[in-house]
């Protein structure tokens, strides 16, 4: 008698991301969908599966000087639940093939993006028209002058509008694939992702709901251990004097290299991952909100809602209701004890 055969429950396919080359293409523009998206892995499976293609399949030269091999043509949107078009780092003129490809992509309903210049593409396909939308600072002028049409935002790192998304340049780039990732996996596994590429966590970049200027990137280490030790005590209220008996100085010293490192005020800084961690377990957890607000330092429920409110626009309930992950909300919430 031959045994049984157990059919295997069916497990969701990653999500297709296409990643168009520009002839040149700037490198880092290029490997940093690859490489964030590339780290993605969802219940033992990869989360995403990422493509790179270009106009003509073949060598492609870079803005480096060197040349990439890239087999996949445009086709390979077509196959793509997301779109993201590289830039070169300079203005150009638009390629009508890559012009077509993310136009009916977007005609087909796909999330369409850019990074520093490709915009310029995004723009050129008409997909920005009357929309929100970055670029590189140092092309936002010419931009302006070639797509009068579009809202263009130059001061902010990234800006979703809809299903089209547009980045600043270099490492703004960074930014929107982790927003990407949050918004399709939640913030749970966005951070994760950045603290094994070593870059900064999610940070809003002046996307509809979330305008507020992120924290500028630090610039030292002597206050990390000290950064990092408040990070595992988020629930206690920590006071300048507490931070600066963990990092054995004065409250004035503490206040200037924490300024130098941060850019922020100690108590700026806390305030900051306070909200952030706030924002993690409402998609993360089921936790009535008064013990949200008390997990992440921030006291009542009220005291919440206010600081909630004016990070994102949403009061807490109606960011869970957005944002929640259903398969992996749970009701407990761990803290760590140095």
């Amino acid at each position: 008698m031959r045994p049984e055969v157990l059919a295997m429950p069916d497990r969701p396919a990653p999500h297709r991301v296409a990643v168009i080359a520009p002839s040149p293409v700037a490198l880092f523009n290029l490997a940093m969908p690859e490489m964030l998206f590339g780290k993605v892995e969802v219940d033992g499976r990869p989360g995403y599966e990422v493509v790179v293609c270009t106009a003509e399949p073949g060598p492609l030269p870079t803005t480096g000087g060197l040349d990439l091999y890239v087999p996949h043509g445009l086709e390979a949107v077509r196959e793509a639940d997301t779109v993201v078009v590289a830039g070169t780092g300079a203005p150009f003129e638009p390629d009508p093939r890559i012009v077509a490809a993310v136009r009916e992509a977007a005609a087909a309903g796909k999330r369409v993006a850019s990074i520093c210049t490709g915009a310029f593409q995004l723009a050129e396909a008409g997909l920005l028209q009357g929309r929100r939308a970055t670029t590189y600072w140092a092309h936002a002028d010419e931009m302006r002058r070639r797509y009068p049409q579009v809202d263009l935002r130059g001061d902010v790192l990234y800006v979703q509008d809809g299903p089209f998304l547009t980045s600043s340049g270099y490492a703004a780039g960074i930014d929107l694939c982790l927003h990407v990732i949050r918004t399709d996996y939640g913030a749970a596994v966005a951070n994760e992702v950045a603290r094994g590429a070593l870059v900064a966590p999610v940070r809003p970049g002046g996307q509809t709901q979330f305008t507020h200027t992120p924290l500028p990137p630090e610039r030292g280490d002597a206050c990390a251990d000290t950064r990092g030790w408040a990070m595992r005590h988020l629930d206690r209220p920590l006071t300048l004097a507490d931070l600066a008996r963990h990092a054995g100085v004065s409250v004035r010293t503490l206040t200037r290299r924490f300024h130098a490192e941060s850019g922020v005020s100690p108590l700026q800084w806390l305030l900051h991952q306070r909200v952030e961690r706030a924002r993690e377990l409402l998609e993360t957890t089921t936790l009535p909100m008064d013990r949200v607000a008390a997990a992440c330092g921030l006291g009542t429920a009220d005291s919440l809602r206010v600081h909630v409110v004016r990070r994102t626009g949403l009061t807490p309930s109606a960011y869970r209701a957005q944002f929640s992950r259903h398969g992996t909300a749970t009701g407990t919430v761990t803290s760590s004890v140095a």
